[in-house]
């Protein structure tokens, strides 16, 4: 019983220690920010986010200056007369605020006099202090599988099922032809001989076989012929890194304010560089802690930057003196859904009459990292979806002119809206 007890006190003693040990690391890890107030932080960061960011960076100039302890450059007094209400300091002759306003060439700064005192203290701790460091597990970039491959047991099962149903059959014929007075064959290599003798043999296995062989063909034929020009998966890499999941899942970028002739024209169009700088002409780097998954790859706040900085190369953006220098250069977009020249799809009947939501044809949008063909995009697959969505056609302009078309061409009056859903292949199709 005394080993018991003693074995029971060195579990409980090495637990403990590991426990102790854990604590200090964590607390080692995180001891430059044990003098952080984190309230302070997290209440400032807040306020210059939505009052401030967009004219200010902490760490460099981008319409104004960079604000990074701007605390201890100026008095906290002279900085909350400035911030709520820099006209009237300049007015009062502050040689300061003079000088500011004639460095950005007149530009006026908004003045904020709803701020208390005590949040502009908050916003200035934030200037101080930055963001949250925020800790995470150092380690290689891991590849990552598509997923699209067949589960491994299901391989194995189906391999077993084969392997099983062989077995069967050579033991079947082995027994008949033992049964049939033929001599045993001892070894495993006479049963194969005996198998394929009497496999040569039996007529009705050279029928099942060929009719067998025959429909495997014709299924894998005709499968390969339909799978032609479908593209459902398709996921090039493009020349940018861009996530739609980050765009329109995170930040709920609305799809029509990039893809804006959907609603206008036949084509959803590609959207310019110009509307990506609408946004990034003031977002030059991602959050901290942003991860991209993309070809394959885990991308993190470093690359993630750089693929920003393709964006200003190709609107030909000086992100360090605020200017565009003109030396502009093409993004080249790999395209993904592609139809049939003889389809005639227009994306403005789908969108602005018949009120389709982008996600029924192009899936869940906002949570890929990596766009991809969702839908077959076949015939079948639209004429499925035709039949089945419910489109109110009454008093549309555009649907008004086809039927007063229909009307004209077929000579008669009684075609109503609700019938252009039925009108026979033979009416347009001779």
């Amino acid at each position: 019983m005394k080993s018991v007890y003693l074995h029971k006190r060195l579990t409980t003693l090495l637990l403990k220690s590991f426990t102790f040990l854990l604590i200090f690391l964590m607390n080692f890890t995180v001891s430059a920010q044990d003098a952080v107030d984190v309230a302070r932080q997290k209440e400032g960061r807040k306020l210059y986010n939505n009052l401030c960011a967009s004219c200010h960076k902490l760490d460099r100039k981008l319409i104004g200056p960079a604000l990074g302890g701007v605390s201890e450059r100026r008095e906290n007094e002279w900085l909350k007369a400035w911030i709520k209400n820099n006209a009237a300091l300049r007015a009062s002759g502050d040689r300061d605020a003079i000088a500011i306003f004639n460095e950005y060439n007149g530009s006026v700064m908004s003045a904020f006099p709803q701020l208390s005192d005590v949040q502009i203290d908050d916003i200035l701790y934030y200037t101080d202090v930055g963001d949250p460091v925020k800790v995470t597990a150092s380690g290689p970039v891991v590849p990552t599988n598509g997923g699209n491959q067949a589960p491994g047991w299901v391989i194995s099962i189906l391999a077993a099922v084969i392997i099983c149903a062989f077995l069967i059959i050579a033991t079947l014929l082995k027994t008949i032809s033992e049964l049939q007075g033929a001599p045993k064959t001892p070894g495993s290599l006479g049963a194969l001989k005996e198998v394929w003798a009497a496999i040569q043999k039996n007529t009705f296995l050279h029928v099942v076989g060929v009719i067998f062989l025959l429909l495997s063909s014709a299924y894998l034929g005709f499968g390969t012929l339909f799978s032609v020009g479908v593209d459902q998966g398709y996921k090039p890499v493009q020349p940018i890194a861009f996530s739609h999941k980050i765009h329109a899942g995170e930040n709920k970028v609305d799809c029509q304010y990039c893809h804006s002739s959907a609603k206008h024209s036949k084509h959803s169009g590609i959207p310019s560089v110009n509307v990506c700088m609408n946004c990034h002409q003031n977002i030059a780097e991602v959050a901290e802690g942003t991860e991209v998954e993309y070809n394959g790859v885990i991308l993190r706040k470093n690359e993630l930057d750089k693929e920003i900085q393709k964006i200003y190369d190709a609107a030909g953006w000086d992100a360090e003196n605020l200017e565009y220098t003109g030396d502009t250069k093409p993004v080249k977009w790999i395209r993904i859904h592609n139809l049939p020249d003889h389809v005639n799809f227009v994306h403005a009947q789908h969108v602005t009459v018949g009120g389709i939501d982008c996600k029924e044809c192009h899936g869940p949008v906002e949570e890929m990292d990596e766009m991809y063909q969702y839908s077959p995009l076949t015939m079948g697959w639209c004429i499925d979806c035709h039949r089945e969505t419910n489109v109110d056609l009454k008093g549309n302009p555009y649907y008004e002119k086809i039927h007063k078309q229909l009307a004209e061409k077929y000579g008669t009056k009684e075609v109503t809206i609700a019938q252009l859903g039925g009108i026979e292949c033979g009416k347009c199709h001779h």
